[in-house]
């Protein structure tokens, strides 16, 4: 049966901020809130804990997960970056937007697209994600909290805690965060593609 830790949107108690880092890097699958929805979370070199959000999402060896960073400063690391692309990251960022980039070789092949060698980054506007990102010194291995068979993320943290109590670690339950997925922006090509509209404004994205 998961725990399930109430976390302060505006000031995140740092005891708990610690328990729940300790349980990620552990081993454990947390559902935590961002800035347009509810994500489920792992360490990002735990395979198994990678596979287990593959069965509570049921998707395949294709899926796209996201790297949720604290800063750009975290970017070179994981991600191929222009200064074209980085100034229109960073006037974005944080924000509920997730850019998919080209991979350096530092991000495992299991969380790349299988065909394109690329990788999803997400930089939250959220107090409870930057400092769990804080504690934990690295990106979070995330991917948006949609159950199967349904089309958008859940939001409540109660809900979350009823249907997957038996299969998450933690619960954090840091208030309403929206029904809205992010805006998906692909940064391979000449120009950027609005793959997904959602929270984040498209605008700056499309000409």
């Amino acid at each position: 049966m998961s725990q399930f830790f109430h976390i302060h949107p505006d000031n995140p108690q740092p005891r708990l901020i610690k328990q729940a880092v300790e349980l990620l890097n552990r081993g454990g699958v947390i559902a935590y809130p961002t800035d347009s929805a509810y994500a489920l979370g792992c360490h990002i070199g735990d395979k198994k804990a990678l596979d287990r959000i593959r069965q509570i999402r049921r998707v395949d060896d294709g899926h796209n997960f996201t790297l949720v960073c604290r800063d750009l400063s975290e970017l070179s690391t994981y991600a191929k970056v222009d200064n074209s692309n980085y100034r229109l990251l960073n006037a974005q960022t944080p924000g509920p937007y997730t850019f998919i980039l080209p991979a350096t070789r530092e991000v495992p092949k299991r969380l790349m697209h299988p065909k394109r060698r690329t990788i999803g980054i997400r930089v939250p506007d959220n107090n409870i994600v930057r400092e769990l990102l804080n504690e934990l010194g690295e990106p979070i291995m995330s991917s948006t909290l949609i159950l199967p068979g349904e089309d958008m993320p859940m939001t409540d943290a109660e809900d979350i805690r009823k249907a997957l109590e038996h299969q998450l670690d933690l619960v954090i339950d840091g208030g309403h965060c929206g029904i809205d997925p992010t805006t998906v922006v692909d940064l391979t090509g000449d120009k950027p593609g609005v793959l997904r509209r959602g929270k984040g404004d498209p605008s700056p994205f499309e000409d």
